[in-house]
C-alpha cells in the first residue's frame, strides 16, 4: 500500500512539486522509523544520498543494525533488491556474473550471459571489506559506469542503481581496506554509532517481544529519479559554490588555503567528485527543509560524509591516530564563508 501523497503510480510524467518532494521523503524516514531505532539523522542522511543518485558506504561495529537499515529500506521502496555477503573467498565472477555454456532441445551448445546479483536496483554490499581487494574491485564499474563488461560484452544495469556497502572498521580482525578509487566512488561514508541506554531499551523491546513492525512502501524507482531531478534543479548562488570549492581545495597540503592540519597529516586531499556529492547533497538537504536555494549551512551539514573517505592520511597522521573527522571539522572551522 502506497503513503498518501506518494504520487507513485499517478504522476509518472509531471514534475515533482517541493512541497510532493519534501512529502515523499518525510513518509519515506516515517516507515524506516518503524523498524530503525534511535538513527534518525543518519536514515536522513541514505536518503539524502539515494535521492541525489549516490552509492552510501555504512561503517560500523557488527550488531548495530547496518544490514537491517539497508532491508528495512529496500523495504520501503519498490525496488529490486539484492544482496552480497562479501567473504574473503568470493570472486568477482559471484558479484557480476559469469558466462556459461548452455545446450537447447536439439544439443546445440551456446554461450550464454548468466546475470550476477549486482543486476538490481538496490545491491547491499554486506561487510564489503572481508573480501580481498581483487574481488572488491569487480564492483567499480558497476558503481561508476552502470554497466558490467563480461567477455567484451557490456551489459547494461537496471535503473536506478544504488550501491549499499555495509563494512567493520578495518582494524577488526580478516577485512581488508578498500581500494581508494572504490571509496572516491561512494558519495557518502556514513558512521553508524552505538545506541544510548534509551534507545537500546527500546531495541530489546522491538526484537524480543512477539510483535513486529511492518513497513509499507511509499516510492518507486521512477519516483525516486524524479526526486533527484527536481533538486538538481536547486539553484546555488556563486559564491555558495565557490564556498564549497574552497572548502574541498583545502583538504589538499599543496594549496594556500590548507590549514596547518591538513599540512601536516594529509597525502591526498579529496578529488573532485568530493566537490560534486557536497553540492548536489545540499541541494537534496535545502529541499528537505522546504528552500529552494543552497546555504552555506546545508554545504557544512554535509561535508563530513561526502569528504571523510577522500582525504588520505599521511603516515606521521596514521601513527597520531588521526581522523578524517577531526581534519575536515577543521577546515570547515578555518575556512571562511566569504
Amino acid at each position: 500500500m502506497l503513503a498518501p501523497g506518494s504520487a507513485m503510480t499517478t504522476a509518472h510524467e509531471r514534475t515533482l512539486s517541493p512541497g510532493e518532494f519534501r512529502e515523499t521523503a518525510l513518509a519515506i524516514q516515517r516507515e524506516v522509523a518503524k523498524v530503525i531505532v534511535g538513527q534518525d539523522e543518519l536514515v536522513r542522511q541514505v536518503l539524502i544520498a539515494l535521492i541525489a543518485g549516490g552509492h552510501i558506504l555504512l561503517e560500523g561495529v557488527p550488531g548495530l543494525g547496518k544490514t537491517m537499515l539497508v532491508r528495512t529500506l529496500a523495504a520501503t521502496l519498490d525496488l529490486h533488491f539484492s544482496r552480497i555477503q562479501f567473504t574473503p573467498d568470493l570472486m568477482p565472477s559471484d558479484i557480476i556474473g559469469t558466462t556459461i555454456i548452455v545446450e537447447d532441445e536439439h544439443g546445440r551448445r551456446s554461450f550464454q550471459f548468466q546475470a550476477g546479483p549486482v543486476f538490481a536496483n538496490l545491491v547491499l554490499a554486506d561487510e564489503i571489506n572481508r573480501a580481498t581487494p581483487k574481488t572488491q574491485s569487480a564492483l567499480l564499474e558497476a558503481m561508476q559506469e552502470h554497466t558490467v563488461t563480461v567477455s567484451n560484452t557490456v551489459h547494461h544495469l537496471p535503473q536506478p542503481f544504488f550501491v549499499l556497502a555495509t563494512q567493520n572498521p578495518i582494524e577488526m580482525e580478516g577485512t581488508y581496506p578498500l581500494p581508494e578509487a572504490q571509496l572516491d566512488r561512494f558519495f557518502f561514508k556514513l558512521q553508524v554509532t552505538f545506541p544510548g541506554p534509551g534507545e537500546l531499551a527500546e531495541i530489546l523491546d522491538r526484537t524480543t517481544t512477539a510483535a513486529s513492525a511492518t513497513v509499507s512502501r511509499v516510492a518507486d524507482g521512477s519516483l525516486v529519479e524524479r526526486m533527484g531531478a527536481l533538486a538538481r534543479e536547486v539553484p546555488i548562488a556563486r559564491h555558495v559554490r565557490e564556498y564549497a570549492v574552497r572548502l574541498l581545495l583545502a583538504t589538499h597540503p599543496d594549496q594556500p588555503v590548507a590549514p596547518p592540519i591538513v599540512r601536516q597529516y594529509i597525502r591526498y586531499g579529496a578529488s573532485p567528485r568530493g566537490a560534486q556529492a557536497m553540492i548536489l547533497a545540499a541541494k537534496v538537504l535545502a529541499l528537505l527543509e522546504g528552500r529552494f536555494n543552497v546555504a552555506f549551512a546545508d554545504l557544512r551539514a554535509v561535508a563530513l560524509p561526502a569528504l571523510r573517505h577522500r582525504v588520505i592520511l599521511n603516515f606521521q597522521g596514521e601513527a597520531e591516530g588521526i581522523t578524517a573527522d577531526r581534519v575536515i571539522s577543521e577546515v570547515l572551522r578555518s575556512t571562511p564563508e566569504e
